[in-house]
């Protein structure tokens, strides 16, 4: 579960540090620089996820999570002798123990169950180039960087005081460059007789990689029918393109989910159903196959007990916008974190109230980590409210506002103290809506004079 994030030179950012909670919430202006936090952290799982072990990072295309274009286009202001820096924080699933006691010249004993890396890059002779890796756990750090004068001339050292790496004899030639963003170099293991404990901190990184999920703000229409093979997708897709795939393989393995502790469990489409009509969406919620082999379903709902079965293309559009949200909280692994732009989009404001409600529950009772960017105010609030009434702590809500200073993005770190209230609240957070009371006022009293007269 990520704890912090650390960026610089990053699009709109020349610099931010981020602090996050169990759910956590990016509010602002439009074109401030709210999207581009979650894109950083998209940009580094699909360069996690690229087959070529060549690219440094992969800015993606078209089919990919996030399509940045090139360097250029991603450092800040477009200045690519600048280098793009960030520092990731996260604890661990389980504890991490590291010894070199028995096997190694050199001792080391570590134990802890958080990690933090840190990374640079930038251009040398026109390539994207590493400039330097670091893993920091328990207090040490283990860093390969390039040597002064020479950047494509790689060294390992850590700042442990009783530890050193010790070279393999005949192996004193210089180390290349780190692979992606978070692998040591390849002929590290040749070299050294006591590096083989860096791989974990790369598979830690690359377990928290795969445990991001990700929902865009633009979802697929629903269908009047869906086909459906039997595979069991990994999520429902970036645009919710398949988000009946996971339902229907949950349904199939039988999958079941709790609203909390000591809380009756309810079968993958029941919660569903139950949060749909929670949020006061619909009544009831089904996909069933149209007739037996054909592998053709329907979504189908009944928006009161007395109306009939419709199917999901004939209600509001709010309903299938929303339901590859919910989809995805309940259908990733707990523990996971779940990355959202926008998912009150088509939603009236008394349901995207609720919506909090659910990031909430699904917070605590799964254990799934939610970092959203909205612009709903009434979500914002709720997740106050809650905070207020004692059902979420402050320390487990952490709330941004995003605005520009000039070409530069910043966050305030909205200050939300154990009632409920936002102790440094931004102008203009929402809008003037005190100016916009008191021109109503004014444009009205002007105009009842002007009858009266």
């Amino acid at each position: 579960m990520l704890k912090r994030l650390k960026l610089t030179n990053f699009k709109a950012w020349k610099e931010a540090d981020l602090r996050f909670g169990k759910v956590t919430g990016f509010f602002g202006t439009n074109s401030a620089g709210k999207s581009s936090v979650l894109q950083l952290l998209l940009l580094l799982k699909q360069t996690r996820n690229a087959t070529d072990r060549g690219l440094v990072l992969d800015f993606g295309g078209p089919s990919d999570f996030v399509n940045l274009g090139t360097f250029g286009d991603v450092v800040h202001r477009h200045h690519e002798k600048r280098k793009i820096s960030w520092l990731l924080d996260w604890s661990l699933p389980e504890t991490l123990k590291i010894s070199q006691r028995a096997a190694s010249p050199s001792p080391l004993s570590l134990e802890g169950n958080s990690l933090e890396t840190r990374c640079a890059v930038g251009l040398w002779r026109e390539r994207l180039w590493p400039h330097s890796l670091a893993y920091k756990f328990d207090q040490v750090e283990f860093l390969v960087e390039s040597q002064v004068g020479s950047e494509n001339k790689f060294k390992l050292d850590t700042t442990a005081a009783d530890f050193r790496f010790v070279r393999n004899q005949g192996r004193a030639w210089p180390l290349s460059h780190p692979i992606k963003t978070h692998l040591f170099p390849n002929e590290m293991m040749r070299f050294y007789q006591n590096a083989d404990f860096l791989r974990n901190f790369e598979l830690e990184y690359e377990r928290l990689m795969d445990s991001i999920y990700y929902l865009g703000p633009l979802r697929e229409y629903p269908q009047r029918e869906y086909g459906w093979a039997g595979s069991s997708p990994g999520d429902v897709g970036r645009r919710g393109e398949s988000t009946v795939d996971a339902i229907l393989a949950a349904t199939r393995d039988g999958q079941t989910r709790s609203l909390g502790y000591k809380k009756r469990k309810k079968t993958f489409q029941e919660m569903i159903a139950y949060w749909l009509s929670e949020l006061g969406l619909i009544q009831e919620f089904e996909i069933k196959e149209i007739a037996k082999g054909t592998n053709l379903y329907r979504a189908r709902v009944k928006t009161s007990q007395s109306s009939p079965w419709t199917l999901l293309t004939d209600v509001g559009f709010g309903v299938s916008q929303v339901l590859p949200a919910l989809v995805l909280l309940y259908y990733v692994p707990e523990g996971s974190t779940v990355l959202m732009e926008q998912p009150e989009i088509h939603l009236h404001p008394a349901v995207q109230s609720e919506l909090a409600d659910v990031m909430l529950n699904v917070a605590e009772a799964r254990n799934v980590q939610i970092i959203v960017e909205s612009h709903s105010e009434h979500l914002m609030r709720r997740l106050q409210r809650r905070v207020a009434e004692e059902e979420a702590a402050s320390e487990d809500v952490r709330l941004y506002f995003v605005s520009t200073n000039g070409s530069q993005a910043q966050a305030c770190d909205l200050h939300l103290n154990r009632w409920g209230e936002i102790e440094n609240w931004p102008d203009n957070f929402f809008g003037d809506e005190l100016g916009e009371i008191t021109a109503i006022s004014e444009a009205s009293l002007k105009r009842k004079l002007e009858q009266s007269q």
